[in-house]
Order: C-alpha cells, then structure tokens, then sequence
C-alpha cells in the first residue's frame, strides 16, 4: 500500500481528525487510488498522517458501514472487490431520488436555475477531452445544483452517501468515458427543465443516471479482479 503526500490529502490542523481520515480515504478507494482487494494497514496510514490510530480504527469502522472495506480481526483490513448487485442499488435508489428532485426543479422552471445549469455545461464542454477528473467534478456540482434548485438540499446528502459505489466504476471507465454523451444529456434535463414538461425532465435524468449500466459488463471483463465474481 503506498500513501502519496499530496495536497489534496493533508490533515487540517483545528478540525477533528477522524473525519478527516474518513474522508481521504474513501476518495482514494472510489478513485482506485486503494485498489479493490488490496490490503491497507491501520498503522501504516497513522504513520503516514502522523496520528495515533485511533481516528484511523474509527475511518475504517465507516468505511466497512459504507460497504469499501472489510475488516478482518487478526488479518487486516481489505479494499472490497466491486460488486456489481451494489452498483445497481444504488443507481436504484439515486434515481429514485434525483427524478422526484428534477420534477420539483421543472414545476419551478426558474430562469436563473436554467442560466445557472447552462453556465455549468458551458464549463463542461470546455473541458480537455483527458481531463476526465475535472469533468466528474462539474457534473457532481450539475446534479447537486438540482438538488439545491429543489429546495432539497439534504437529498443530495442521501445522494453522496449512496452513490460511491456508482462512482467506483466511473473511475475505473475514465479510458472510455463519453463526456459528450453525458453533455448531451444533461443538456436534455435543462432543455425540459426550461420547458416546464416535469416528465420529460424525469424521463432525461433517469436516461442520464441508467448510462453507467451501459457499460458496466465491459468494465468489469476489463477489470476482473477488480469485482467481486458473479454468484
């Protein structure tokens, strides 16, 4: 296990550690940075962060609550393999949730909310086709606009809390990813959005949200070892 020293990884001095921890490594698991099925050591990352080990049992207790690590008394901690009936629960539940929220944003049909998400694919059209990394960033920031445009700004809550595992595979399809694809189709939920038609921009979001599926058996072929085997 190798733990770079990078910026976006340094402990905040003043603020409580544990979180913190949390935080970091969840990032690195759902980026692949921590690979799945890799083993990580609790007294390695304290080392690393210069910690007692406390906050890093209590980042680790949370990772298994979110389903990314598994604990092994006496053995270690292990990166969990991918598993593809969790990848689509929480598709499931994420559209559940996010195609009630595009309605509410569509009944509404606020002018400034369209300038705003119209600004927001602006930045995404201008992004370098390699950059997929800044690409995610601004379309997590499209969808959790949607939520604030709602007046449901705890949805987007659920949403994160959910969506790790969908965002796992994203990572791992960064060589393939269909950024104008992806464009397009938040271009559709604003087109309907603007419109004022609710279904059409729930009909546009849960299309946009069910792409990750489209590709799910490629990726996981590619990454075998990556996902947990098919029972």
């Amino acid at each position: 296990m190798e733990l770079r020293a990078e910026t976006d990884w340094t402990i905040e001095q003043g603020s409580p550690v544990g979180p913190q921890v949390y935080r970091i490594l969840r990032k690195r698991i759902i980026r692949a940075e921590l690979t799945p099925g890799s083993l990580i050591s609790e007294s390695e990352i304290a080392r690393a962060f210069s910690l007692s080990r406390q906050p890093v049992r209590e980042a680790f207790i949370k990772l298994s609550e979110d389903g990314l690590v598994e604990v092994r008394p006496q053995r270690g901690t292990l990166v969990r393999k991918i598993s593809m009936d969790a990848v689509r629960d929480a598709r499931f539940v994420r559209e559940a949730i996010e195609a009630d929220v595009v309605k509410l944003v569509a009944e509404k049909s606020d002018p400034a909310v369209v300038s705003e998400l119209r600004a927001q694919i602006a930045l995404q059209r201008a992004v370098a086709p390699s950059d997929h990394k800044r690409f995610m960033k601004l379309d997590e920031l499209f969808h959790r606009t949607l939520s604030e445009a709602a007046g449901k700004p705890y949805a987007w809550k659920i949403i994160e809390d959910v969506k790790a595992q969908m965002d796992r595979v994203r990572y791992l399809s960064l060589l393939h990813f269909p950024m104008n694809k992806l464009i397009a189709q938040h271009e559709a939920v604003v087109d309907a959005i603007e419109k004022g038609t609710p279904e059409r921009a729930d009909t546009a979001l849960r299309e946009h949200l069910r792409e990750i599926l489209t590709d799910l058996p490629a990726i996981a072929k590619a990454k075998p070892e990556f996902f947990e085997a098919i029972r």
